[in-house]
């Protein structure tokens, strides 16, 4: 999980704004609901009034209010107010500007207000509660003070003022036992009451209350959008640099790779590492950035505004995050396994197919087409019953989710039906305590979504991280030394050994010899003898065990592998051609070389024949890996590029192999002409082909089984003789003799 992390981080400050815009995106997702909440409740319910007490009230109304007020309280009510005779329908008190801006003043009238406003409101509208409170009052007053048109409003105003507080006091005590909700409703009633009787234009008032609360969420709604689309564009974008970023790095290191950590890695499973993980990393990235970072802020954000909305109802937020955090265990713990193996498995498949598309001509030749088709089916299968797995876990998730996302919902309705008829809370916030629990479990919902796609996005990163980490054997010094000017060309073997890594013995065994300039040096032996193995060492594909090899009078491990490799020129067993064209694959290791470097190159290794046949010459296509060649034409490139190079040391590991007999004696005499000044080392399984080398090196079983001539080996290496007997007539071992013989000869007569 790390690792996913540490990828991202690279891209800190666009992660930083992605942050700073997921926290503008939730306050708007999450003040919606409450918009939705005053919409009902005060839009609707409530016909857009909002006050809690009037801002505007007929002076006989305040006097009738003042009647239920304490004295002491009175003149702070009326200090809030002030007349206004002209604005409205009849003589009226305004609310000051400066009590409602100040929210402790507004509270303390609110408090004073709102037991009395209850009392007018419900003596006036004749409620049962009231009712019952006016029959108690008219039976403990005398008869001739309760006049027949008397209403308790004149009642309460011919009362003494102890006597008519006392009774005030007594009703409020009543109306503690009834619900805040309650209280509050009654308070906005009479507001609307208030309202009403100085004229006031209550559909105007609801109209103007809905648009412009409706505005309000329009414009939320708006900026949430584009800040879920600036956070998709800016997560994209990091997750895109991360990917590029990732491959580029995963390249670097593997095209410095030695041959031991291409033992170590799979081809296969290093094209999946690149890819498949890679994108796998990627899509992760965008999705951590969008979803895992926003989530927290969203259920975190909608569990606070749920406590601001009622807290009674805040186990029902409990108990679906325990649900949903069982669901998240139980996938865990059975789908955990699952994804570990995933990406090995898609590695086999890779390697499977690899092998098969590679070697389908020898599968058709052999007529195993069955055998590799069941292989390959053996290898799909694997991974396709892994896949179902883990889509049967993710389809087995939604359902259960959405089963608990429903059973909330049920819950949250039928406890906040039975707070709404008890009076506890209101229709608005039943709606929003609903959407802010959606709100919370849609952000678990998410995690959980993306739970499935952490563990594979985790092992893919683990995998990129192994070759990231992955120590290459063949390094450049630290303070690399310089090739000696003096000298070009001049290669030494001293008693060099070579195992591979992790092998118990050695493939090479003391191995002395020297490559002059301006010689040929030929390496044979039978196969397995190490003579490839020998040749890998001088461009320090592996590095010796034991000994050293000198360039120059230079160690090649204390030089730069660039410097060392820009002085040889490398002709692999197997010729290896690029996509391209006949020009650039000839130019490959010189690309500043003008056209007639390239045309001579091409006569050396005798590959005009077939490129003049072409319609485009030079500017041939060729297909990845030449496949549009034959394997001689291959052969012939390879060797013109090595040729265009112009290098100090030339190195053939088998390179003539595919040519026929004709060919192979013409390009290794025009080969020797161009080859005069520099060092020249042939590894060759037919003795035709280093017949006229200065220097034969024969191995075998990695060591050194004899050094020399044709004539001379030919006279005391047995292994030689073996070789030469069984590829050579009897005529042409006849005439290597002679030619030895003739050579003691003419030493002896002069």
């Amino acid at each position: 999980m790390k690792n996913l992390f540490k990828y991202a981080a690279a891209q800190w400050r666009s992660m930083l704004a992605i942050i700073v815009i997921l926290f503008v995106q939730a306050y708007c997702d999450l003040s919606l609901p409450a918009y939705t909440s005053d919409i009902v409740n005060v839009g609707i319910q409530q016909g857009g009034i909002e006050d809690q007490i009037p801002e505007t009230i007929s002076v006989e109304e305040m006097e009738r209010l003042l009647l239920f007020v304490p004295q002491d309280s009175q003149q702070k009510v009326l200090d809030a107010y002030e007349t206004d005779n002209s604005t409205y329908e009849t003589e009226a008190y305004v609310l000051k500007t400066s009590v409602t801006e100040d929210e402790d003043a507004m509270a303390d009238l609110e408090e004073i207000l709102q037991g009395p406003m209850m009392l007018t409101a419900g003596f006036e509208s004749g409620s049962d509660m009231t009712k019952q409170i006016e029959d108690q009052i008219n039976a403990n007053l005398p008869a001739q003070m309760a006049g027949a048109d008397a209403d308790i409003f004149d009642i309460m105003a011919m009362l003494p003022e102890q006597q008519r507080e006392a009774m005030a006091e007594s009703m409020g005590e009543q109306l503690d036992e009834i619900p805040d909700s309650i209280l509050d409703q009654a308070a906005v009633s009479y507001v609307r009451s208030a309202y009403e009787n100085v004229g006031m234009d209550m559909d105007k008032m609801q109209t103007d209350y809905l648009l412009s609360t409706g505005g309000k969420m329009a414009a939320l709604a708006f900026l949430g959008m584009a800040a879920s689309v600036m956070v998709g564009f800016l997560a994209s974008r990091v997750g895109a640099s991360t990917g590029r970023n990732l491959r580029s790095r995963v390249f670097k290191k593997v095209v410095d790779f030695s041959n031991n950590e291409f033992d170590h890695f799979s081809t296969a499973s290093l094209i999946t590492r690149s890819t498949n993980d890679i994108q796998q990393i990627q899509l992760l990235t965008v999705m951590l950035l969008r979803i895992v970072l926003y989530a927290p802020i969203l259920a975190i954000g909608g569990i606070w505004q749920v406590f601001q909305t009622n807290v009674s109802m805040s186990w029902i937020i409990a108990l679906a995050v325990v649900l949903i955090a069982l669901v998240i265990l139980v996938l865990f713990l059975v789908a955990m396994p699952k994804f570990k193996i995933l990406q090995t498995l898609v590695d086999k498949v890779n390697l499977v197919m690899r092998e098969i598309l590679t070697g389908l001509p020898v599968i058709r030749a052999f007529s195993t087409e069955r055998h590799e088709e069941k292989r390959f089916d053996a290898a799909n299968m694997d991974l396709t019953k892994t896949n179902l797995f883990v889509n049967r876990a993710m389809t087995f998730m939604m359902p259960v989710m959405m089963l608990v996302m429903n059973g909330v919902s049920v819950l949250i309705m039928w406890t906040g039906a039975h707070g709404i008829d008890e009076g506890q809370m209101q229709v608005g916030d039943m709606m929003a305590f609903i959407q802010y629990t959606m709100q919370i479990i849609m952000g678990f919902l998410m995690l959980c979504m993306l739970s499935i796609m952490l563990p594979r996005a985790a092992v893919a990163a683990d995998r990129v991280e192994e070759v990231l980490q992955s120590k290459t054997v063949i390094h450049d010094p630290k303070q690399p030394k310089s090739f000696d000017k003096g000298q070009k060309g001049l290669l030494r073997f001293e008693h060099v050994s070579f195992r591979y890594p992790g092998a118990e013995e050695n493939v090479l065994h003391d191995i002395s010899f020297t490559a002059k300039p301006g010689q040929t040096t030929a390496i044979i032996g039978s196969t397995g003898s190490g003579k490839s193995t020998l040749v890998n060492l001088i461009p320090r594909f592996y590095d010796v065990t034991e000994g050293s090899i000198t360039l120059d009078g230079v160690d090649i491990r204390e030089v730069s592998q660039h410097d060392l490799r820009d002085r040889l020129g490398y002709v692999p067993q197997k010729g290896l051609l690029f996509s391209g064209n006949i020009a650039s694959n000839i130019m490959f290791g010189n690309p500043d070389g003008t056209e007639g470097e390239m045309v001579e190159a091409a006569e050396i290794a005798q590959a005009t024949e077939f490129i003049d046949a072409k319609p485009d010459r030079y500017e041939s296509h060729i297909a990845q890996g030449g496949s549009n060649v034959s394997g001689g034409q291959k052969q012939r490139l390879s060797i013109a590029r090595a040729i265009a190079k112009h290098p100090e040391v030339f190195i053939f590991d088998d390179s003539f192999s595919a040519l026929d007999f004709k060919t192979d004696v013409t390009l290794r005499k025009a080969l020797r002409k161009k080859t005069k000044d520099s060092t020249v080392l042939i590894v060759a399984q037919r003795i035709s082909t280093i017949l006229n080398a200065e220097q034969i090196i024969v191995l075998d079983e990695g060591r050194v089984a004899g050094m020399g001539t044709h004539s001379e080996l030919l006279e005391h290496c047995e292994v030689y003789q073996q070789i030469a007997a069984s590829q050579l007539s009897e005529s042409e071992l006849n005439a290597g003799k002679n030619a030895k013989a003739d050579g003691k000869e003419a030493v002896s007569h002069a």
